[in-house]
């Protein structure tokens, strides 16, 4: 399957990675109802893993029936969603949906697809086990906001907690989608429901926001901090949030929030300084960028925004260089791959354009970008075989 790069958002404005385990006491007066105008659409996760008349179904299906006969109960389920001739499921990384949304619209990105395996999972009276994968951050950027992705993957089978039953690792089939062998390889901690929960309305909050429908974002924002009290993730949203609405002095309370629970957490650091800026503070704001600078020197897309620089100058080779350095902190992103093939076209080298531009298609989750970059593949294809003019 496509590695998955996740469903969990974050901005720059940064939102940040996965759900960690919340105080069980709520943060005091953070929420603001007054000053935003009523959600235009219904918030809450009530739904988020019911099955739909469909999905029940396809559950009693003679097909689907057939698949946990033959295979067994845990494979034959990952077998009947997964498989290339059934459902046909599509990774989309724009929008979060809940298990019968993405059944319906046959796609999701890595929250939704775990969800409705989950539900599944549930109705057949499998136990799941989430699990927040430790794996370095992914970011993009849309609209101006920078979006960085944890990743989280689903275990069917018993909860590591299961100790004195006799937890064994070996009867739980985790759902990736990265490479089995690399997947094993990698770390991970175990998440209640209610953390899935909060990413999924934090999700919703940070979908919201790129769309600039500002009141519905605070209301999921509101919903996910309600969820899980206290989180640094959704708190920086919610901060955020605020800050773009204007609401200064509650941006930062709700900031500093988020630090008391994770004191290093980038996301919200990057986010404040901007914040303290806007509130006349330039000497906190500067001692701020010193810390945030000790803790991670090169920002993302540092070297990125050189090349695109470089690109535009015309300095092909210099824009080559930047590229192939943010491709290697980010060798799964699909931008990076596609300007590094394009800085690579503009040099006349027809193979390493055509080699990170199909890269760039392979990783893309976005479905829009996979057709630009598809485009431009099919022209440098034409041009090997026929000789067209380059454009």
């Amino acid at each position: 399957m496509k590695r998955l790069v996740t469903g969990l958002l974050s901005l720059s404005l940064l939102l940040g990675g996965c759900a960690s385990t919340a105080p069980t006491s709520p943060p005091p007066a953070l929420f603001a109802d007054e000053h935003f105008a009523p959600p235009s659409e219904a918030v809450g996760a009530q739904d988020l893993f019911t099955l739909s008349p469909a999905m029940r179904d396809y559950l009693h299906s003679a097909t689907f029936t057939q698949r946990l006969r033959s295979k067994g109960m845990r494979q034959g389920l990952l077998d009947a969603l997964y498989s290339k001739t059934d459902l046909k499921l599509e990774y989309e990384s724009r929008i979060t949906r809940t298990a019968s949304e993405t059944y319906e619209a046959r796609m999701g990105n890595c929250l939704s697809l775990v969800v409705m395996t989950a539900a599944f999972a549930k109705e057949l009276g499998m136990p799941v086990r989430f699990q927040s994968v430790e794996v370095a951050d992914s970011w993009s950027r849309t609209a101006g906001i920078y979006l960085s992705s944890a990743h989280i993957n689903i275990g069917l089978g018993q909860h590591a907690s299961d100790v004195l039953r006799g937890y064994d690792p070996e009867r739980v089939l985790v759902v990736d989608f990265i490479p089995r062998d690399e997947a094993a390889s990698l770390r991970t901690r175990e998440l209640e429901e209610e953390d899935v929960v909060a990413l999924y309305l934090n999700n919703r909050a940070a979908e919201a926001l790129i769309q600039d429908r500002i009141d519905d974002a605070y209301w999921w924002a509101r919903a996910a901090v309600a969820a899980r009290p206290g989180t640094a993730t959704t708190l920086n949203t919610l901060a955020v949030i605020y800050h773009r609405h204007g609401e200064l002095a509650l941006a930062e309370r709700t900031f500093q929030a988020a630090l008391a629970r994770e004191p290093e957490n980038l996301s919200v650091l990057r986010n404040l300084e901007p914040l303290l800026l806007t509130l006349g503070r330039p000497l906190e704001a500067q001692a701020l960028a010193k810390r945030i600078a000790s803790i991670e020197p090169t920002p993302p897309y540092h070297y990125f925004d050189k090349g695109m620089v470089a690109l535009k100058a015309g300095d092909f080779d210099q824009a080559v260089v930047d590229f192939a350095r943010e491709v290697k902190r980010a060798p799964y992103n699909d931008e990076f791959r596609f300007w590094l093939g394009i800085a690579h076209l503009r040099l006349g080298h027809l193979g390493d354009a055509r080699e990170h531009i199909a890269l760039a298609v392979d990783h893309s989750t976005r479905g829009d970008m996979r057709e630009v970059y598809s485009a431009k593949l099919a022209h440098l294809r034409k041009v090997a075989t026929t000789g067209t003019r380059l454009r």
